[in-house]
């Protein structure tokens, strides 16, 4: 498995660097040596950690946030109809909401800054932790339900076996669908309205036509991101064991 990984991986460098003598262009597309020359000058500097620190702070704030109150109110709305009836179409639009939306907005409302990036990145994630945890728990077995109604199972006892044994599978693929996804919300939304991280850097290389520069910090962002997501799904696929859900 590891060594068919590998593999790709360098395939993947090979079509690289085929279709970048092909371009003929380093404007367009600079080879992979020539980008991870400017990688490795890159990571000399300590501009580019402050920027990656900024980035990771930001990252662990959002999914803070979106997790743990996602999680909360999709219970909540879960476990109640009308509440579930009266959120659901205002989530609905804001997940509908394009981010490029949210970031004019954002703009307005906080200018340039750190807060910005946060805020857009919540809005655009969070939607779908609410929903997927609250459709989660409607859909667990009535027969279930009723089991512990009749033998008077305690309260706090039905929530944790029954349905958050029910929802976890749905709370897990959330889980890794914010995480692959935040990287990217959150570079875009520095890229827009951010005044530091790797979003604002990878503005700075294109205002300067650096475009190895633009190509080494995706570069960061893509390893980093990667990283983080094979340890949360090596979490969670421990935590599934641990339920039996798997």
């Amino acid at each position: 498995m590891r060594k068919n990984y590998l593999a790709g991986i360098f395939l993947l460098l090979g079509l690289w660097l085929i279709v970048s003598l092909l371009v003929g262009s380093e404007l367009i597309l600079p080879s992979p040596i020539k980008v991870f020359n400017t990688l490795a000058v890159l990571l000399k500097d300590p501009r580019t950690y402050q920027a990656i620190l900024s980035t990771i702070t930001k990252i662990s704030v959002v999914l803070t946030a979106t997790l743990v109150t996602g999680v909360a109110l999709g219970f909540a709305i879960g476990l109640n109809d009308k509440l579930y009836q009266l959120f659901r179409p205002a989530t609905l639009v804001i997940q509908a909401v394009p981010i490029i939306t949210w970031l004019a907005l954002v703009m307005f409302a906080f200018g340039i800054g750190w807060l910005g990036p946060v805020v857009v990145s919540v809005l655009s994630l969070f939607p779908h932790v609410l929903l997927t945890t609250a459709v989660g728990i409607r859909s667990t077995d009535v027969k279930l339900k009723e089991m512990a109604t009749i033998y008077r199972v305690p309260k706090r006892k039905i929530i944790r076996d029954v349905y958050l044994g029910s929802v976890l599978p749905q709370m897990v693929a959330a889980l890794q669908v914010v995480v692959g996804n935040v990287w990217k919300v959150v570079v875009v939304a520095e890229y827009m309205c951010g005044d530091r991280g790797i979003g604002v850097m990878i503005a700075w290389a294109r205002q300067s036509v650096a475009v190895d520069k633009v190509y080494a910090y995706t570069a960061v962002t893509v390893v980093m991101g990667l990283i983080v997501e094979n340890v949360v799904n090596k979490y969670t696929r421990t935590l599934l064991k641990d339920w039996e859900v798997v």
